[in-house]
């Protein structure tokens, strides 16, 4: 008697493979595959780079053609600036000597160095102790007062504008403090607008440091003075330098307060100085260009001499503090 034949048995597929007795398949890629990998993922990262450097290079043009086009200006004739009628073949360099004696400009930079520098020792002094204060110690108000101080940079500085020129006559007509059209009101003014965002600068660097170098010197014997004056001051000079440069170009840079509260030459700052160049009897365009790139050069040397220190000082707050 024949026996019947069987059904075929279906084969165990196991999971993520082939099915078992099939012919086995390779599932790991071979060397051509991933040297071709690597070398798309290197294509794709150097695009990347090279996008990146484009872009970077066109936002950096885009900032420097006006400081490309005010030393350009500054060597043409005040008719071709005013005709359009550049001529880069013949600069004119004899701006440079008539800017000096068209205007008192030796004065008003003579001024701007002594209202900037005060605002600037005064103004880092008291971000220095203020900033140490808030970064090292607790004390009742202490986050009312950090949040107090930022809160000012919130306020548009021309809404002080009106209000500190009534207090200025108040002050010179009911008590004889005279602080209009003076260097003491300009070197006031500029302290109170610059230090708050300077004491956020000192804090973030001081709450940097260890507190263990504090410790190590008062167990040596140290005051706390000593401390702060002998470690703490010395390892701060970055933030120092930063907090300074900062303080020192938004004072050479401004114009508005010094216009409305200087209202006399003898005290009057670079700022207000070159707008006599574009007055209504006169307007010198090629001297004002000339005097723009000539107090450029003070500022310019400065931030290249310290823009290590000010990157530092600047991005000390961003890890710890």
């Amino acid at each position: 008697m024949s026996r019947a034949p069987l059904a075929p048995t279906a084969r165990r597929v196991p999971a993520g493979g082939p099915p078992v007795g099939g012919p086995a398949v390779d599932r790991h890629p071979s060397g051509t595959d991933r040297r071709s990998a690597r070398r798309r993922r290197a294509s794709r990262r150097a695009a990347g780079h090279l996008a990146l450097n484009l872009l970077t290079l066109l936002v950096t043009a885009v900032m420097l053609f006006p400081v490309a086009w005010m030393v350009l200006a500054s060597l043409q004739t005040n008719q071709g600036l005013l005709t359009g009628d550049v001529d880069l073949a013949h600069p004119r360099w004899q701006n440079y000597l008539e800017m000096w004696r068209n205007i008192q400009l030796a004065l008003f930079f003579r001024n701007s160095l002594l209202v900037c520098g005060a605002t600037t020792l005064l103004a880092t002094l008291l971000a220095t102790t203020a900033g140490y204060a808030l970064a090292r110690f607790r004390f009742p108000g202490a986050d009312l007062f950090g949040m107090t101080v930022i809160a000012t940079q919130l306020i548009p500085g021309i809404m002080f504008l009106i209000p500190l020129y009534l207090l200025f006559l108040w002050m010179r007509d009911r008590l004889g403090i005279p602080l209009l059209n003076t260097f003491p009101g300009m070197i006031l003014v500029y302290t109170a607008f610059f230090t708050p965002a300077s004491i956020w600068i000192m804090r973030g660097f001081f709450a940097r440091l260890p507190r263990e170098l504090e410790e190590a010197a008062l167990l040596d014997g140290c005051t706390r003075w000593q401390a702060f004056w002998r470690v703490i001051l010395p390892l701060s000079a970055p933030g120092l330098v930063a907090t300074a440069v900062y303080i020192f170009l938004a004072a050479w840079d401004e114009l508005l307060f010094a216009w409305v509260l200087a209202g006399k030459p003898e005290v009057q700052t670079l700022p207000v100085g070159i707008r006599l160049y574009v007055g209504q009897f006169q307007n010198r365009y090629d001297l004002l260009m000339a005097a723009g790139t000539a107090v450029s050069l003070p500022v310019l040397l400065a931030f290249l001499a310290s823009q290590r220190y000010l990157i530092k000082g600047l991005t000390a707050g961003a890890i710890k503090g």
